[in-house]
Order: C-alpha cells, then structure tokens, then sequence
C-alpha cells in the first residue's frame, strides 16, 4: 500500500552551495552546506521563514549539523576539524554555548549525534576512532574512546536513551558500543562497501544502516542479527532517518530520491525526487499535526518540505 505525499514548500538556493545538513527542532530546523552560515527556519509556518541565521560559523563550510529531540541543543562540525555546541534561549534565538577543544584538527571529526536529551555527543573520525563527550559537565569531557579497526568513520548515531553508539565505517564495518560498559556490543556483518549511514530507531530494537550496497541492512540491536534488505534505490544511500513512531523509514541517496519505507511490510510506499543531484541530507519533521512532514536537501542548494496528503 502506498502513501502518498505533497510538496509543501521549496526554499530555492537556500545555501550557495550543497545543503550537507538538516537538523529539525519542534518548531525549526537548522540547515548547513559548505559555507560559513546555518540558517534557522520556521516550519510552523506555511512559507517557513528564516529565523535566524548564524555567521562564520565554520570557516570552510560545515558539513554536520545534529539537534537534540528534547533539550534546546545542536551540535555543527566544520571541515576545519571543530565542532560547536549552540543553545536555544526561551525567546527561540540561537547562541554558541561553547565547542568540543581537544586539539582537534581536521578529520579528527567527522559526523556527529547527540542523545535525546543533549547531554551526550558522539563523534567519528576519519581515523577511526568513535568518542563520545558529556555535554553535562564542566570542560564537556570525552568519557568513552572506542577504538576501530581504523577505517574512516563515515557516520555515527546515539540510541535516543544514550545507552548505544552505533557507527559505520569505509571498509563495510558496522559496530554498536554499550556506553554504560564501554564494551563493543556487536560487530555487524552485511555490508561490504562503504556505510554512509546509521540510524537507531526509537525504540532502540533496530538498527539501520545504509551506504555503497544501495541497500539498507536492518538489525535486532540485542541479538546483532540482521533481520532485513530493503532494496529499490539506484545510487549510493546517504541519509537515513526513522519517523517518531518507527512505523516509517526515510532515507535519500546520491541520485536524489528519497523513499519512504513501511518497516512492518518491509516495502516502499512512496519515493519522490529531489532533482538530480546527491541528496544528502533527508530529514522527518516532529510530528505536530496529523500529517506527517519531512524535509529533504542536497546538491541542488535547495530545501524542500513534504507532507502527508490527506485522506
């Protein structure tokens, strides 16, 4: 059965360049590519507004972005190796509220995820390495060091209770830490080429993960055991993102489609395209109406909103 979906709305040249990153909040959603600047837009309202935008944020672009579902948070990553923690005030404006100092440098960071609640941020590296920090605390110390077998960490994702680390890496490797134990969890098998991307779902029983194959693999996150494929995209799947309910997968690939996924039928029930660059960044809205929405952006410099049609 499919599902269908209207466009509600496309914020033409949104960026000079490719939008690398969407990050939704309950009422905005900040947007980065690779210039300087993350912009701030309102997605309560029909022709979603700029709010804000943040200058000179990252010198040589930015090509991360993550915000915290219930805590007024983000996160960026720039390509000149730092990452910045912003806060939301009460008045809805964004402001730095400091950044991870470690003597990083370039590709020291990678991508990023923050826990649910913003108190954790976890990063890869190009190295490697997976760290995890706590943003709770003075001096936002790392607390976990998880070591790989050294292939550029492509993607990283925390479970929404902060519990597990999930990340995928270059050479094929997927593996899922245990925070509480600092214990490699899994090293899961399925994927041979390159992982672009990994995903919990809410409740924390799946992992998806995505990338070169064109396939997304799923796993039981207890047992490791890859329960799925969900097969359909012609090109390299860049971004994954699970609906509040985990009754839909979202995911965007280097073609520019973007394809829902029913995961109780394991099918595909609606596909739309993005033009014909790299999506690179495909996001679902919190859900504030019947309707679902999600947002979609890539190499196009465009952002464009969706939402479920009536019926």
């Amino acid at each position: 059965m499919s599902k269908q979906y209207l466009t509600l709305h496309t914020l033409s040249d949104a960026h000079p360049s490719d939008v690398f990153a969407l990050a939704p909040t309950t009422k905005s959603i900040l947007s980065a590519s690779g210039s300087s600047t993350i912009h701030i837009h309102d997605t309560t309202q029909a022709d979603f507004p700029l709010l804000q935008s943040l200058e000179g944020v990252h010198p040589l672009g930015i090509h991360h972005l993550a915000t915290a579902r219930e805590a007024r948070r983000a996160a960026s990553a720039g390509f000149e190796g730092r990452v910045k923690i912003w806060s939301e005030g009460e008045d809805g404006t964004w402001k730095a509220d400091g950044e991870i100092s470690d003597q990083l440098k370039a590709g020291d960071v990678w991508a990023i995820a923050l826990s649910a609640d913003g108190k954790y941020l976890a990063c890869s590296s190009i190295n490697g390495k997976i760290n995890v920090w706590s943003l709770a605390e003075e001096g936002k110390p790392k607390i976990r060091d998880y070591e790989t077998k050294g292939s550029f960490g492509m993607c990283v994702d925390l479970s929404r209770d902060g519990r597990f680390t999930a990340s995928g890496h270059e050479n094929g490797s997927i593996y899922v830490f245990d925070n509480d134990t600092g214990r490699l969890t899994h090293s899961l098998a399925g994927l041979v080429k390159p992982v672009r991307s990994v995903a919990f779902s809410p409740s924390t029983t799946l992992l998806a993960a995505a990338g070169d194959s064109r396939t997304i693999a799923l796993y039981d996150v207890k047992s490791g055991e890859q329960i799925a494929n969900l097969a359909g995209h012609g090109g390299w799947v860049l971004t994954l993102d699970w609906s509040d309910t985990g009754e839909y997968l979202l995911s965007g690939s280097h073609d520019g489609k973007a394809k829902i996924w029913r995961i109780e039928t394991r099918q595909c029930v609606a596909t739309h395209a993005h033009g014909d660059k790299p999506l690179w960044t495909a996001k679902w809205l919190p859900k504030s109406t019947r309707s679902e929405m999600f947002a979609l952006g890539g190499g196009n410099n465009a952002i464009s909103f969706y939402r479920e049609a009536a019926g």
